[in-house]
């Protein structure tokens, strides 16, 4: 009988907050301080009104996940590889004006060292294009600085980059994150 009580009680309870959220205006029935209409009018001319409905996806191109380096000379050799870096799951985030599309693209990466690693501070070049069809609306190479303390334990990171292109951006617009790949030597 209990059981019954309990149930009646959290619907009637449910109607009541549900009847407070049409009852016009914000926080009636709730005990918090309702919205004056003058004040809303107000807020809303001083921030121009626009729908966030687009933020381009992120891409990993092919060949550039994956950025290894050797010990001098000896390119291709498995016994002497001195680190290989990866990068993996992405996300973004983006913020639009009238003007301009601002995108926090962010992908997780993994380095481990390779039998001939040492501990230390690696510089990984990585680069971030944004591609609105053919057109290149953004491309920068950053050197992102991983420390690596351990050869026998593997470090995670979390790159970054925030880039801000136009706002006419259109819905083929790509984002393209990936190592920049060593020159090859003839």
């Amino acid at each position: 009988m209990s059981v019954n009580v309990s149930r009646g009680v959290i619907a009637v309870s449910l109607m009541m907050v549900l009847s407070g959220c049409n009852a016009g205006s914000l926080g009636s029935g709730l005990g918090l301080p309702q919205s004056q209409p003058g004040n809303a009018a107000a807020a809303a001319a001083a921030q121009p009104a626009f729908v966030q409905g687009f933020c381009p996806q992120i891409s990993l191109r092919d060949g550039t996940a994956v950025y290894r380096t050797y010990v001098r000379g000896k390119d291709g050799d498995a016994e002497q590889v001195v680190f290989q870096a990866s990068l993996a799951d992405t996300t973004r985030s983006c913020s639009r004006t009238d003007t301009s599309l601002t995108i926090n693209a962010l992908v997780k990466g993994r380095l481990v060292a390779g039998p001939q690693g040492k501990a230390g501070t690696i510089n990984l070049p990585i680069r971030v294009t944004v591609m609105d069809g053919d057109q290149e609306l953004f491309n920068e190479v950053e050197q992102y600085s991983v420390t690596l303390a351990d050869v026998n334990l593997p470090t995670q990171f979390i790159y970054n980059k925030v880039a801000t292109v136009p706002g006419n951006a259109s819905g083929t617009t790509r984002v393209f994150i990936g190592f920049e790949q060593p020159k090859k030597k003839n």
